[in-house]
């Protein structure tokens, strides 16, 4: 196989790869598969607040190490010799870069502080993916266990 051929079928792969890669926007509705039997705390209030917020998702590496991987294959398919390898290690050096980016920018998302008045007097805020619309006035449920905390309608 031409290494042309190769740096292709491997950009394929990293692209689908890095879409496994971006985290799911947990917000009212989405729920993790540890989640299911589990017990939560249920409280009621009526929202006072919503804002905005970005959510960013931790690195992983994974469009780094990616992208250097296919930039060192691209580089090193050009040129001979010492120029070849020169080629290789900037390539891997540029396609971490860009992996780095392409990473960053497929786990963003934006999200929603809400703040409630619990029925108790209490004020929380919750910061969620913004699944559900929210606005000033709403009665909700606020769901809490195993250190997480969820609002929904």
């Amino acid at each position: 196989m031409n290494p042309k051929t190769l740096a292709t079928l491997l950009a394929a792969a990293t692209v689908v790869s890095l879409a496994g890669c971006a985290y799911p926007p947990y917000g009212g509705s989405n729920y993790r598969a540890y989640q299911t039997g589990v017990e939560q705390s249920v409280r009621f209030g009526v929202v006072e607040a919503v804002r905005v917020v970005q959510l960013d998702a931790p690195y992983t590496g994974v469009g780094t190490t990616t992208g250097a991987i296919l930039g060192g294959i691209a580089g090193s398919s050009v040129g001979q010799g010492h120029g070849s390898a020169a080629a290789a290690v900037a390539g891997a050096v540029i396609g971490g870069i860009i992996g780095s980016q392409v990473e960053a920018d497929a786990n963003k998302g934006e999200g929603l502080e809400i703040t409630v008045l619990l029925d108790s007097g209490k004020y929380i805020a919750v910061v969620q993916a913004g699944d559900e619309g929210f606005r000033v006035g709403d009665r909700v449920r606020v769901l809490s266990g195993q250190g997480t905390t969820r609002v929904s309608h």
